[in-house]
């Protein structure tokens, strides 16, 4: 480390040390990448509509044990000397040939039983791209790589409220699917048990059922979704991410309502990200409806100290 000093003790101390008297666990990354596309299967019936967005989440196939041919979330194993931050984006490129992507780290799972491998820790990600600029494939121990549109419904089952404590119990239901010429249905159900002492809270969970889902990725999956949607409803800078170089601020309110799942007030909303995109000179092409003003990011707001 830059600026600290061993001295001749402290390196004798190490010399002696053994760290194989501690079990160690193996170390990898996980990557949950979102985008929103255009929804596929539906006919457009009225050519003036913008086609509809859907919120997705791209998933490989996994081509070895164990869990060969599930579908499972882009990640793999640290090696010796690398940061996990470097392995997620390593590991994104070779299973998907995603090269950039805006990467965030949301949580570590570490439950002992997780992967039937061993005792394998997971730091996630979140990994947020424009998805219609890339044509993704699979690769290294992935068959193939898809976009899965995503369906997240919250069913509350339990809440216990006393003075000091309380017990929340929800179940999420969530179903992923590709479409395509070989159409892929996945589902899981995920118990969220949330504890409340003294107004501090810990929060459980326990997949239930995980059709076609590798590991405890749908447990992944679901976290990964509450933080998005968590984000996206603070400052939400973190949807900008998911946009393209320039666009209108309809596009960006969809983007916004998709992530959250319900619908904006729209003089609310542009107050909100006001300061957040600049205008240009330039117009959407107004094809099948009116041209309307492109915005890109504001960068004194991104970029600030």
């Amino acid at each position: 480390m830059s600026g600290y000093r061993i001295t001749e003790e402290e390196r004798a101390y190490l010399l002696s040390y053994d760290l194989s008297r501690f079990d160690r666990p193996s170390v990898a990354a996980d990557m949950a990448v979102f985008s929103i596309m255009e929804a596929q299967g539906e006919e457009e019936e009225n050519y003036r509509k913008d086609p509809r967005k859907q919120l997705k989440l791209l998933l490989i196939r996994r081509g070895s044990f164990p869990y060969k041919d599930y579908w499972a979330l882009p990640g793999g194993f640290c090696r010796p000397g690398e940061r996990v931050e470097d392995t997620a984006r390593r590991e994104l490129q070779e299973e998907t040939g995603v090269g950039e992507a805006y990467l965030e780290p949301f949580a570590v799972f570490s439950d002992p039983d997780r992967d039937p491998r061993g005792w394998i820790l997971s730091h996630a990600f979140l990994a947020l791209i424009n998805g219609e600029r890339y044509q993704v494939r699979g690769g290294s121990d992935a068959w193939e790589a898809g976009w899965f549109g995503i369906s997240l419904v919250k069913k509350q089952v339990k809440k216990e409220v006393q003075e000091a404590s309380a017990e929340i119990e929800n179940i999420y239901e969530l179903q992923l699917a590709k479409e395509g010429a070989v159409p892929v249905r996945l589902k899981a159900a995920i118990r969220e048990c949330r504890h409340f002492r003294n107004y501090h809270e810990t929060v459980d969970y326990e997949i239930l059922e995980a059709d076609g889902l590798a590991f405890d990725h749908a447990r992944i999956i679901l976290c990964a979704c509450l933080e998005l949607q968590r984000q996206a409803g603070d400052t939400g800078r973190i949807v900008f991410d998911l946009m393209p170089e320039t666009f209108t601020l309809t596009g960006l309110q969809k983007a916004y309502e998709t992530i959250q799942g319900k619908p904006l007030l729209t003089p609310n909303f542009r107050r909100k990200i006001a300061g957040y995109v600049t205008e240009t000179e330039q117009m959407s092409d107004g094809a099948g409806h009116r041209p309307a003003k492109l915005y890109r990011r504001n960068l004194d707001a991104f970029y600030r100290e």
